[in-house]
């Protein structure tokens, strides 16, 4: 269903991307957010789920600014490598590669972005900064209380896990707190990376419940 393509952002760098088309047309498009594995087989299947939901899915590969092709496992070596990518890495131009992944699928309608783990972070910081965001939803977003006091765009959807020992409940609150409205907030019987089945706290009930409220949002808000 998908293919990899190449992006080009907006201070010149050359990254790829993956992206996966629906069969008919598109209902719009979303920028698929990866978590710190890098554009790894589970984050290319997500894009798949979403392109089987009707929408133009495009994954870019926010490691290649520190080495092309970088994806990852979930043991403990790789889970280490990861927040070491992470650390290497700037939001600022994490920022730029996923603007680009938008500009690459906005003649099909309305763009929103999905991310996980530390797309999810991201997912909140598109929402927060860049233009033409239609809607943005975050899986276990951590880092997001650090930065709450920012206004979204768009109209947010979260998602959070009530085991997850990286984001607190104070976490969680300080977020509602900050946006009382227009920030929809779902904490779910599940622990960090529910959604991802390559995961030991993968939760089935739970990542189903957290997509089907995903594409309800999307359906709402990326419609033309």
């Amino acid at each position: 269903m998908g293919e990899v393509i190449q992006l080009t952002s907006e201070d010149g760098f050359t990254l790829a991307a993956y992206r996966a088309t629906p069969s008919g047309t598109p209902k719009g498009a979303v920028v698929v957010i990866q978590e710190i594995f890098g554009l790894n087989p589970h984050i290319r299947s997500v894009a798949d789920g979403y392109a089987e939901a009707g929408y133009v899915a495009i994954a870019p590969a926010l490691f290649d600014r520190i080495r092309p092709g970088i994806e990852l496992g979930y043991g403990q070596a790789d889970m280490q490598q990861g927040i070491e990518l992470k650390g290497q890495s700037s939001t600022d131009k994490a920022l730029l590669d996923i603007a680009a992944a938008r500009d690459a699928v906005d003649t099909v309608g309305r763009v929103g972005v999905v991310g996980y783990c530390w797309g999810g972070f991201l997912s909140w910081l598109s929402a927060c900064r860049l233009d033409g965001i239609a809607a943005a939803t975050s899986y276990y977003g951590g880092g997001i209380a650090s930065v709450a006091g920012e206004v979204p765009r768009c109209p947010v959807l979260m998602h959070f896990g009530e085991r997850d020992k990286h984001i607190t409940p104070a976490d969680v609150e300080t977020v509602r707190r900050a946006h009382p409205t227009g920030v929809e907030i779902h904490v779910y019987p599940a622990d960090h990376g529910f959604n991802c089945d390559a995961r030991a706290s993968y939760d089935a009930p739970s990542a189903a419940a957290a997509r089907d409220r995903t594409l309800a949002f999307f359906g709402q808000h990326l419609a033309r």
